[in-house]
């Protein structure tokens, strides 16, 4: 029994008669937990930890007067916590029995310290990381409670997830869609290693992202501890900057250079925070970092000779086109005042599509395989191809062959695949202000292809009206799933596309007006979709007016769905208000047209799946089904007027796509 103290505070842990004579529990009060005991008509109160291995004694038992510990079998005494024949033993807290229940004297908690874990937390929200998504475990548990203050704080919004490859492709789409870095949080081991292909989408697309690993203690780095991965080596190939935090690192400075590094270079930073590192105290005053003086204005301009060369080239040119990647997606102001001084059509990569509306008189939508037969005719008929923010994929289908002008900002995407007759090397927004200044009052030899743009459009949208009514009895066919999303979504609307023939139907059949779209783009990661929504509608939820309060939709097929399904209880614990398109046809749509095509048996592509529109409802989202086309629209309106997570299952035919 114990008395009250000025030190302690005294809690209720038990209702009476709650724990049975010779049954041990632990009860968690606050920050302490503690096993609770009853033996011999006494409670005991010892530390729940087991001072060997860390063992939680309150999962233990009572064995022949003696409290064994789960882990090691170590015994103790059940009430005063000593080892018998030992000099060591449990830290024990007073016990009182009152009336209503079980009373254990705690100490008062100590002030918080603050750690290099607080240092770093705070410097990223410093930089503008306001959004993390990851999986708290063993091995970051100090960098996860510098976050949580950080999240209390009101400075950063921090979201769990059920699988780190949704956190990662989370995090690589904000990047895409906001320019700037998100963070991602995993454990040593298995976590950090989950995070890795939606790092590697990252890389590949150029997002830029923060990685935040735990990692086993230093001391037993080396000989193989529980869950070690040499994680140096691991992110070797997709981390442009990564390093280990130490005890002794300039805490700040290492968030300074993560964060630098990823917007700069447009890729992935990673961190790895060894457990013991994560709690070490830091000093009050010490310095949180910044972006203050970090970051230099990206603004440049082409040498004036190569420009003038290329504005030459452009004054000359009868049939210019020009062709957008994703890397134009903050420069589409200058690209259309270019294009429309030219009267050029706007053709635009997968990546790219939405950068221009298909409403606009130039507006030719996507280029290549998942492409318009408006966009492949321009390209055909060009004497002059200006390349802005393009990467020149083979899945693009850029001609060689047809003299090119390529801007970019970065000097490794210039001329990447083959040679360019002008590649310029400066910001593509302030690149075309100097050729619309260059063409001002010039003479120019560009046809007005404003009219052949609307002929080649009224022909593409009367086959696709044709293509409409197509029923083979095996369910409803893409065209008209996407006529109905081009009539129903918000033109504004920011749309995660997920790989499959889901994907390229969207390509060839949905009329974007302002919509940002993000896909998977050089990696083509199937089950991209949902978790790159998730990471778009965090960054509606954010200070930043040009995605505040916008719809936020993802497409998948049935096979991209399946990969990340459980991230629907996700977007429902977060209330995010995301509506899913899943066109279900019970197969691998695309792999097995692949097979068919390369003359191979069709095999191992058909898929069993659930009612995706119960699993949704179970969740605790809406949850529609459609198997016929009227339902389309009615249907997909119902979703996304839902106030909350929607999901709309789409019947369809895997080969009407």
């Amino acid at each position: 029994m114990g008395s009250p103290s000025a030190d302690r505070h005294w809690q209720k842990v038990l209702s009476p008669e709650e724990l049975p004579e010779g049954r041990v529990t632990s009860v968690t009060c606050g920050l302490v937990t503690v096993c609770m005991t009853r033996f011999k008509g006494k409670y005991g109160a010892l530390d729940n930890k087991c001072p060997h291995q860390g063992g939680p004694l309150g999962e233990g038992s009572i064995e022949n007067g003696l409290l064994r510990c789960p882990w090691h079998g170590w015994d103790y005494d059940p009430i005063s916590g000593k080892a018998p024949g030992f000099d060591d033993g449990v830290e024990t807290y007073p016990v009182e029995e009152r009336e209503d229940g079980v009373y254990v004297g705690l100490p008062v908690a100590e002030p918080h310290v603050r750690t290099v874990s607080d240092v770093m937390a705070e410097s990223l929200t410093n930089w503008g990381v306001t959004s993390v998504w990851g999986m708290v475990g063993h091995s970051n548990l100090g960098l996860a409670d510098g976050l949580r203050r950080e999240h209390e704080a009101g400075k950063l919004r921090y979201y769990g997830i059920r699988h780190e490859g949704a956190a990662a492709f989370a995090a690589s789409a904000y990047g895409k869609l906001t320019g700037r870095p998100a963070a991602c949080l995993a454990i040593a081991g298995p976590g950090a290693t989950n995070l890795l292909t939606g790092l590697w989408d990252a890389h590949v697309d150029r997002a830029p992202v923060i990685a935040l690993t735990g990692q086993v203690d230093t001391q037993v780095l080396g000989p193989g501890a529980f869950q070690e991965v040499d994680l140096r080596a691991a992110y070797g190939g997709v981390a442009q900057w990564s390093q280990t935090v130490l005890s002794t690192s300039w805490h700040a400075e290492l968030i300074n250079l993560a964060c630098r590094s990823a917007i700069l270079n447009r890729g992935v930073s990673h961190l790895i925070f060894p457990d013991e590192v994560q709690n070490v105290h830091a000093a009050e005053d010490a310095p949180v970092g910044g972006p203050e003086g970090r970051i230099p204005d990206r603004g440049i301009a082409p040498a004036e000779a190569a420009l003038d060369a290329a504005v030459a080239a452009i004054r000359s040119a009868k049939r210019p086109v020009i062709i957008v990647g994703h890397g134009a997606r903050f420069d589409m102001d200058g690209i259309t005042a270019l294009a429309e001084r030219l009267g050029s059509p706007v053709l635009t990569t997968f990546k790219g599509k939405g950068l221009i509306s298909d409403n606009h008189p130039l507006g030719c939508g996507v280029l290549g395989k998942s492409g318009t037969p408006i966009a492949s005719y321009f390209m055909n008929e060009a004497d002059l191809l200006l390349v802005f923010g393009a990467s020149f994929s083979n899945h693009t289908g850029i001609t060689p062959k047809i003299p090119t002008i390529q801007v970019d900002f970065d000097p490794m995407a210039l001329a990447r695949f083959h040679a360019i007759d002008h590649p310029l090397l400066g910001a593509i927004g302030r690149t075309c202000g100097l050729m619309v200044g260059a063409l001002a009052g010039q003479d120019i030899a560009a046809e007005d292809r404003t009219p052949q743009v609307a002929e080649r459009w009224a022909i593409w949208r009367a086959e696709k009206t044709k293509r409409l009514d197509e029923d083979r009895g095996n369910g409803i066919n893409s065209a008209a799933v996407f006529r109905a999303l081009t009539n129903v979504l918000d033109e504004d609307a920011i749309i995660a596309v997920d790989v499959g023939d889901n994907t390229y139907s969207f390509g060839r059949y949905f009329e974007a007006t302002n919509q940002a779209v993000l896909m998977s783009g050089y990696l083509g990661s199937i089950g991209f979709g949902l978790p790159a929504a998730m990471g778009a509608w965090a960054a509606t939820q954010e200070d930043d007016e040009r995605f505040a309060g916008r719809q936020v939709v993802s497409i998948s097929g049935d096979g991209g769905l399946g990969q990340y399904l459980t991230e629907l209880t996700t977007a429902v614990h977060y209330d995010m208000n995301i509506t899913h398109i899943v066109l279900n046809n019970g197969q691998l749509g695309k792999i097995a047209k692949e097979q068919r095509s390369g003359s191979w048996d069709v095999w191992q592509t058909d898929l069993t799946n659930p009612s995706f529109a119960k699993v949704a409802h179970q969740c605790g989202a809406m949850g529609l089904i459609v198997t016929d086309p009227g339902q389309l629209e009615d249907r997909m309106r119902a979703a996304l007027d839902h106030d909350g997570p929607a999901l709309v299952e789409v019947m369809t035919d895997a080969l009407l796509i």
